[in-house]
């Protein structure tokens, strides 16, 4: 049966002795977040996540969701106290204002606790990640009686948040969105339409269910210019909290899905529903996207999750699994073979899963800084700096992380061999739930488009030119530095390739917008083996340093580290070419070729 181990000592690692995390202490949140008192929260949540969430997770798998006639939901067994628990240790609201009940953590923290939940139980842990979502878009945008009415009780765990905007006939082009919503006069509108593919729409693990819904008021402008933001909850609340009689909304089916088969992904019927505005007219989008960016971070770290899960059980099974002789003789030679680790592919394979891990989760955690600084620094500039660091990281983290973490899932199943297809092993179900984290808070071809088309032009390229910057001014300040030079010099070219791509984007955006967009993805991916160098680049001068100190575990780090810069980092020569001669050859090509 698979198993999951927090990787709490790491996760404190790169916060403190790579990232820096305490500097920020001066800031609010930051403040009452020690390095004691962090190591404290990291462990506690990893006890829960490892002893109530993971045990959960393929019972939770093999039984799903069920859609009663009634249209309730019943979730898996154990999910219900399992969540309970988790929200009556406060961990929802971490990062939540204490004005509401919350616990004021960075939200840093709460991002290495939601990696934790979702490596154990993907399915079960989203349902706490979109509460945490809707409670954010709540925060900024809902009114002053919205906010004292639902966020006490969704940070306190007993109602649950979603988001719906996807319908049958439209996903991406939210403009084409059918729900209607009719003023009753009385402050309130009625919602009438359906919305598809709701994660965690119905179930039985709270008493009420607060819906976030984008909906066209009659009227309106047609296209996204015309969509506003309406909170529907389940259950009509008073004006105290206490729960009156059932809203018009209602699941329809649950959808038959190949994975995260414990999260109830629901077809929601609104029939004329009664429903709230929350931000202004016609601004649902901007409101809306509040929730989504939150959600995207969190799906970049349901790739890490799910790849750090594939790798323990997959590392755990090659030191166990005997199988054939060592090219260089017999390693166990009192057993009938050796175990799997010895071989050289499979070594390559779980090291080039383990060297994308940490840097992944590294740039997770400095992002996740970036925007917390944002959020509650005084310094403007720090703001800005901030705010222009998560726009331009969010698509890398959303689509990269998936993208590999998906991979890495299939690699992590391929050192089973025939066991990793079958599914009492658990590695098919990584396989399966990673599969939607590329799909979902807008697919990964769509969070290229997104980087190459807003987020690079954006405000005269600032965001992409301070990244630059402070990857030239790391290769500057550390050109010198004894023993970094094996990840300086391919940092260095690598760096050099992403300015020649984005150089390309910008010569023909404006008048070959097609061959900027077969080359989005690529773009995308070279980004992303940049950043994803500069962490590596940061650990090994920390871990330069400790080993230095007498720490040899950081000889592992640094090996880690080399396999990546050397195997990894080289891709991305293969990306530029791809951009700037494959994507004119694509699109040279006529449809009926395809």
């Amino acid at each position: 049966m698979p198993s999951y181990k927090a990787p709490v000592a790491d996760t404190l690692f790169l916060l403190y002795d790579v990232l820096g995390f305490d500097r920020h202490s001066n800031l609010p949140g930051f403040a009452d977040a020690g390095r004691d008192t962090v190591e404290t929260i990291l462990e506690e949540g990893a006890k829960l996540c490892e002893k109530s969430f993971q045990p959960l997770n393929r019972s939770g798998d093999l039984q799903g969701c069920v859609r009663l006639a009634n249209g309730d939901v019943t979730t898996p067994n154990g999910f219900k106290e399992a969540f309970k628990a988790f929200a009556e240790g406060g961990w929802i609201g971490l990062a939540a204002g204490p004005e509401y009940g919350g616990q004021g953590l960075p939200h840093t923290v709460a991002a290495a606790i939601n990696e934790y939940a979702s490596a154990a139980n993907m399915a079960l842990a989203m349902y706490a990640g979109l509460t945490q979502g809707a409670i954010a878009a709540l925060v900024l945008h809902g009114s002053d009686e919205q906010k004292k009415l639902y966020l006490p009780k969704m940070i306190e765990g007993s109602w649950t948040g979603t988001m719906n905007l996807t319908e049958p006939h439209c996903g991406t082009d939210l403009g084409l969105i059918k729900t209607k919503a009719v003023p009753q006069g009385d402050g309130s509108y009625k919602i009438t339409g359906q919305k598809i593919f709701i994660s965690a729409g119905e179930h039985d693990m709270t008493e009420n269910i607060v819906h976030l819904v984008l909906a066209r008021i009659e009227g309106a402008p047609e296209g996204t210019k015309g969509i506003s933001l309406f909170v529907a909850p389940k259950v009509l609340p008073g004006a105290d909290g206490s729960l009156g009689e059932r809203n018009a909304v209602s699941c329809g089916a649950l959808e038959h899905k190949m994975g995260i088969h414990g999260n109830s992904t629901c077809v929601m019927n609104y029939d004329g529903a009664t429903a709230w505005l929350v931000g202004e007219e016609n601004r649902g989008l901007a409101a809306m996207f509040t929730m989504m960016n939150e959600a995207r971070l969190g799906v970049g770290v349901q790739g890490l999750a799910q790849s750090d899960v594939a790798y323990q059980n997959a590392a755990a099974y090659a030191k166990d699994r005997l199988q054939g002789r060592s090219l260089t003789g017999a390693k166990e030679a009192a057993k009938p073979a050796d175990p799997i680790i010895v071989h050289p592919d499979v070594r390559r394979t779980l090291l080039s899963i383990k060297a994308f891990n940490e840097a992944a989760r590294a740039l997770v955690l400095w992002t996740a800084i970036r925007g917390d600084v944002a959020h509650v620094s005084e310094d403007p500039k720090e703001r800005q700096a901030g705010e222009d660091h998560m726009g331009l990281m969010t698509p890398i983290i959303k689509g990269v992380i998936t993208d590999v973490g998906f991979d890495n899932a299939v690699k992590a199943q391929q050192m089973f061999g025939g066991h990793g297809y079958i599914a009492e092993w658990g590695m098919e179900q990584f396989v399966r739930d990673a599969r939607i984290a590329m799909i979902y808070e807008g697919a990964n071809g769509v969070q290229a488009m997104d980087l190459v088309g807003r987020k690079l032009p954006r405000d005269g390229g600032r965001a992409i030119m301070a990244f630059f910057k402070e990857v030239d001014g790391f290769l500057k300040d550390n050109a010198e530095t004894q023993g970094l030079e094996p990840f300086l010099k391919p940092l260095k070219k690598a760096r050099e390739e992403l300015q020649q791509a984005t150089m390309w984007f910008m010569a023909n955006a404006m008048g070959k917008p097609d061959n900027a967009g077969a080359g989005a993805t690529d773009y995308m991916h070279l980004f992303g083996l940049v950043a994803l160098g500069y962490m590596w680049a940061r650990i090994a001068k920390t871990a330069l340093e400790k080993q230095a100190e007498g720490d040899e575990t950081m000889a592992t780090k640094l090996v880690a580290g080399r396999f990546f810069m050397e195997r990894m980092i080289p891709e991305t020569a293969t990306r530029l070419a791809a951009i700037t001669a494959g994507a004119e050859a694509v699109m040279a090509l006529p449809a009926d070729a395809f």
